[in-house]
C-alpha cells in the first residue's frame, strides 16, 4: 500500500517569489527525505475558472507506512518542514493519505 503526504499551499503574496524559492531551494531539501518513491508538485486551477482553494499541492509518496513514518521523523524532513516558513506566505495544510487504486 502506498502512502502520501499531500502539502497544500494557499495563495502566496508573491507567486513569482514562491515559485523561484520553491524550485531552487525547497525542492532539493524535500527531495532528500529518505524513502521517497515519488515527489510531485502541481499548481491548482478549477474547472469553472473560479479561484482555487489552493495555489499548489505537493505530494511526497512513500512505498509503505513504515517508510513514510521513518521519513517523516528524519532530519531531512525536519529541515524541509522548517524551510516552509521561508517561502509559504499563504496557508499550508498537510494531509497523510493511504493511496488505494480503484482502477
Amino acid at each position: 500500500m502506498t502512502y502520501r503526504v499531500a502539502v497544500c499551499y494557499g495563495r502566496p503574496t508573491d507567486p513569482e517569489v514562491f515559485d523561484k524559492y520553491y524550485n531552487e531551494i525547497h525542492v532539493p531539501l524535500a527531495s532528500a527525505v529518505p524513502g521517497l518513491s515519488d515527489f510531485t508538485f502541481s499548481k491548482c486551477s478549477t474547472l469553472d475558472g473560479s479561484d482555487p482553494v489552493f495555489y499548489a499541492v505537493a505530494n511526497l509518496v512513500f512505498p509503505d507506512l513504515e517508510t513514510m513514518q521513518s521519513g517523516l521523523k528524519s532530519p531531512e524532513m525536519g529541515a524541509a518542514g522548517k524551510d516552509v516558513a521561508n517561502f509559504a506566505t499563504g496557508t499550508v495544510d498537510m494531509y497523510v493519505q493511504e493511496v488505494v487504486s480503484v482502477l
